[in-house]
């Protein structure tokens, strides 16, 4: 008796041979269907039921005895030994082969494939609508002859998958169309069903024109070509737009053959970008540039138009070879600057929005296309605008003057201070000279003091006319930032906008009753404020300076007199001479002068030279310069 290779627990039990054998005996004797327990590691499991009587009908039991006693026939054992081997095909793993079904419990298939043992598959692999009877045909994919049970490896999932894969590489071979379903959404398009396998449809390859919104195709039905297949990875990517395009072809031939430098034809915004915007025409796919949407300023396209808008647009360039269609929508309209000199006169007043600003000014738009400038002089009568960010910030509505207008250039010149009466117009007769006035010191500098007198109306007192008696290096020795005070107008000039003010000239000229009290060869006291090395330097009454000059006294001699003094010391002389110009008295010391009186005299204009005292002389320069130099000076200072 001839039987396939069972487990332990079958041998002992019940012998089943394979219904494919045909075994030559005397007679075929049916008794029942047997039950085989057994599992797929082998061990002992629910019954496998083998419910078609008829499989098994060439199968009978056969005792020992029977064999002993049998007369065996040679050439009827040969016959059936061939008989055998031929019933075992050639089978190689990682292969889609036939099976059939020969028994099934709860949990697995048992499969004959014409091999030494049968498979089993997993029964979850079928559904109630796949699920095979006893004796049926099916493709299983065959994965391990033997696993480290030694039970073969079968599985239905990937014979149908194997099966399908097959079918859309012809597909894919041939380019044929057919429908899929559409099942989920992932970043970047839709994963289709292709009857088991799953595809990716890429966002760009559902439609010609951009989708906006990719839940309203979930569970819906699409045509499809596969353009992509990976064997290895077993990815497919498929289009619906290749065939979308297939049919616009034609369409798009046609237009092209008919298409113009002038034509005005009719399309919709298929796709916008930064640089401009593509208008479906029907077929054929024209750019819109964004320098072509309008005569005005355009920051993004977006701003002029939106998805699926219907516009009527104009060719302006075309290149049939390479199908590119240059579009333009301004083109419709005329330029808005044929008209500029009858719609903005010199003179007039015209309102608009603030669409750009460098440092030297800011760029109005009056209307689409027509762009004049504010210059930063032109913004106030009495601020010095260094940037036009300090009054105004894009977007902002500006009420301007038109002050000149440039058509060959195409440039219009605006200003926003010719709205406002000049300030200086009046200032004149405002602040006479002479006439006496409050202010606020808005700055210091080194050459002097700024003063607000009003609102944007700024005077200079130079350090020379701080004070009468005292030499000031720089105002801050006697000012203060933002210190109220009052001052005397000294000049005006209008066309130069410049005021100068005087601060010592408000009380009166000390210098008479000074040379009074100074009398000639009269001893006065001083306490030292400096010693220079050519001379000491006394604080003296009547708010004034003296000095002592060493005279002709040798360099030596002198580092060892002004090593001995120092600031604070009280010293005296006898009085020589009166100098308002320099806001000095000239003192002779026999203690500190040498080579007499007129040696003495001699050195006094080294002795004033070596104080390194600032000019007298008033600088003169414009309201403008003068206020460049205020700002600069406290940003130093800041």
């Amino acid at each position: 008796m001839t039987n396939k290779e069972m487990t332990s627990e079958q041998t002992s039990e019940t012998p089943v041979e394979d219904a494919s054998v045909d075994i030559a005996v005397e007679e075929t004797v049916v008794e029942e269907t047997p039950e085989v327990e057994t599992t797929t590691n082998g061990t002992t499991d629910k019954s496998i039921n083998y419910l078609d009587p008829q499989l098994f009908s060439d199968i009978r039991t056969i005792s020992r005895q029977e064999i002993e006693e049998a007369e065996i026939n040679e050439d009827v054992a040969d016959k059936l030994k061939n008989k055998y081997e031929n019933s075992l095909a050639e089978i190689s793993e990682n292969q889609v082969i036939k099976g059939r079904v020969i028994g099934m419990n709860d949990h697995v298939i048992l499969i004959d494939i014409g091999f030494k043992s049968e498979g089993m598959i997993d029964r979850e692999e079928f559904n109630e609508e796949t699920l095979p009877k006893i004796g049926d045909q099916i493709d299983i994919y065959l994965e391990r002859l033997e696993d480290r049970r030694g039970n073969m490896v079968l599985s239905k999932e990937k014979a149908d998958f194997m099966r399908r894969w097959q079918e859309l590489k012809e597909l894919f071979d041939n380019q044929t169309t057919f429908s899929c379903k559409i099942s989920r959404r992932i970043k970047g398009g839709m994963i289709v069903d292709l009857e088991g396998i799953l595809g990716f449809l890429p966002g760009s390859q559902i439609d010609v024109r951009p989708i906006k919104d990719f839940d309203t195709l979930l569970g819906t039905n699409i045509e499809v070509r596969v353009v992509k297949l990976n064997e290895a990875r077993k990815n497919i990517v498929v289009s619906h737009k290749v065939i979308l395009e297939e049919s616009l072809k034609e369409q798009r031939d046609a237009l092209l053959s008919e298409m113009e430098i002038g034509t005005v034809l009719e399309g919709r915004v298929k796709n916008i970008t930064d640089f401009g915007v593509f208008i479906d025409l029907g077929g054929v796919d024209g750019l819109l540039h964004i320098t072509d949407l309008s005569w005005g300023r355009v920051n993004h396209p977006s701003e002029v138009v939106d998805i699926d808008d219907a516009l009527t647009v104009k060719i302006i360039d075309f290149n049939q070879e390479k199908q590119r269609v240059s579009l333009g929508l301004k083109q419709l309209t005329p330029h808005p600057w044929e008209d500029v000199a009858v719609n903005y006169p010199v003179h007039s007043t015209v309102k608009g929005k603030i669409v750009s600003m460098t440092n030297y000014g800011a760029f109005v738009e009056l209307e689409p296309g027509v762009e004049g400038l504010i210059h930063v002089s032109e913004m106030s009568w009495t601020h010095h605008v260094r940037n036009p960010n300090e009054l105004y910030k894009l977007g902002d509505e500006v009420e301007t003057m038109v002050l000149s207008i440039d058509s060959d250039d195409r440039k219009i010149s605006l200003g926003v201070k010719q709205l406002q009466p000049d300030p200086w117009d009046e200032i004149e007769d405002k602040y006479v000279i002479g006439s006496t006035h409050k202010g606020v010191i808005n700055n210091l500098t080194q050459f002097g003091a700024f003063v607000e007198l009003e609102a944007g109306i700024d005077g200079l007192i130079h350090v020379s006319d701080i004070s009468w008696t005292k030499i000031i290096r720089h105002p801050k020795e006697i000012l203060e930032k933002d210190q109220e005070i009052e001052i005397m107008v000294l000049e005006i000039s209008r066309d130069n906008r410049r005021i100068s003010l005087g601060l010592k000239q408000v009380t009166d000229d000390p210098w008479p009753e000074i040379i009074k009290h100074y009398e000639t060869g009269k001893e006065v006291n001083g306490t030292i404020i400096r010693v220079l090395d050519k001379g000491i330097i006394l604080q003296l009454d009547m708010d004034v300076e003296g000095i002592i000059p060493f005279g002709k006294k040798p360099k030596k001699q002198r580092k060892e007199v002004a090593s001995k003094l120092n600031p604070g010391d009280t010293a005296s002389g006898n009085v020589m001479d009166v100098k308002p110009v320099d806001k000095k008295i000239i003192l002779f010391s026999e203690v500190y002068s040498e080579g007499g009186e007129k040696a003495t005299k001699d050195s006094v204009k080294d002795f004033l030279d070596e104080q390194d005292a600032p000019a007298s002389e008033k600088i003169e320069m414009s309201d403008e310069l003068q206020k460049e130099i205020a700002k600069e000076s406290s940003d130093l200072e800041e």
